[in-house]
């Protein structure tokens, strides 16, 4: 469900960035109350993981489509919902400055729409209800599965909606959402089961991780280290290894535009706003779409072995390029609290 650049307006992306910023600013004074020496790290390690995860496209049966894991109801039942939506913009800014996966333009959409809506909406007045305060398996799996559901319904649409919004492409609202909405009702059956199954390990190799969180009070003295290392462990096997075997189909944006105009990718402006943004990601993208940068000399066509091996170092690079960059958002809201 990332958005392209071609899908937006200035106007509307614009606004998006502005909105996603302001998000961030308000979950960053937020943490600053709640920061403590635990969840920096989970903060990083579940960054990481979610980064890699993000490569597995897995196939739609009987639909020609695919889908990845969104993890903003994920991060936010295992970090809360500030902590999440950093985490996953620190996932998506990566995605989009170093692998060119999803526009700038729609950066902010893209935060927005895979953060805000698990993580505000989905979690606390879906997921947190419907658990309760005595957790089970059968809680945490039907929890995580309708609220899974409902936050990538909610995203999805807003994909619509910003689209349509735009005006800059051929695609009308009501062909548009028929397409959107079931293929991602699809996508969000596999993010619960998956939601769900990783929730319940932590919980129960460390319930006190999600006690914190519905509590809202600091992890304290809680040891972390084993689920510290399983995350990252996960993390460097799923990008560096799993992420051979994604499916190759179109996710279910890309599906749904192919749907109505024939094509998965749509053209968009040449010039203004667009070129600079397009002009500027290629500079900075030094392994695009995941694997190793050609240069002007270099043939088209790559080996299957080079493929592999350029998925496998983006994996494990950008994985711990996110690792990076959410703890030390973590460690710096952390010492913003001591000052404050």
């Amino acid at each position: 469900m990332h958005m392209a650049d071609a899908l937006l307006s200035p106007a509307v992306g614009g606004t998006m960035w502005a909105v996603s910023a302001t998000t961030i600013i308000y979950c960053s004074r937020k943490l600053r109350t709640e920061m403590d020496t635990g969840k920096a790290p989970l903060m990083g390690v579940l960054g990481a993981f979610l980064f890699a995860a993000q490569m597995i496209n897995f196939t739609i049966p009987a639909t020609g489509s695919s889908g990845h894991l969104g993890g903003g109801l994920l991060l936010a039942v295992l970090l809360g919902p500030a902590a999440a939506f950093i985490t996953i913009a620190s996932v998506l800014v990566v995605q989009a400055l170093f692998f060119a996966d999803g526009g700038l333009l729609a950066l902010g959409c893209n935060i927005f729409n895979l953060g805000f809506f698990p993580a505000f909406l989905a979690y606390p007045f879906i997921y947190k209800p419907l658990v309760g305060n005595a957790p089970s398996k059968a809680r945490i799996a039907v929890a995580a599965m309708v609220a899974a559901i409902v936050g990538l319904q909610l995203g999805a649409f807003a994909v619509v909606l910003e689209t349509v919004a735009s005006g800059i492409s051929s695609l009308p609202f009501a062909t548009f959402i028929s397409l959107m909405q079931p293929i991602h009702l699809a996508i969000g059956v596999v993010e619960g089961l998956v939601t769900g199954a990783v929730v319940s390990f932590v919980y129960q190799a460390r319930p006190e991780i999600i006690r914190s969180v519905q509590e809202a009070r600091p992890l304290g003295a809680t040891p972390l280290r084993n689920v510290l290392a399983a995350f990252l462990a996960l993390a460097l096997l799923i990008g560096g290894l799993v992420s051979w075997f994604a499916s190759e189909k179109p996710d279910g944006l890309e599906w749904a535009i192919a749907k109505v105009t024939g094509t998965e990718e749509l053209a968009g402006p040449q010039q203004g706003v667009h070129a600079k943004l397009a002009a500027l990601q290629e500079a900075v993208a030094f392994l695009p779409e995941y694997t190793f940068k050609k240069s002007a000399q270099q043939p088209e066509n790559e080996t299957e072995t080079e493929s592999s091996l350029g998925t496998s170092v983006a994996g494990i690079v950008g994985g711990l390029l996110t690792l990076a960059i959410a703890f030390l958002s973590g460690i710096f809201l952390r010492k913003q609290s001591r000052v404050v």
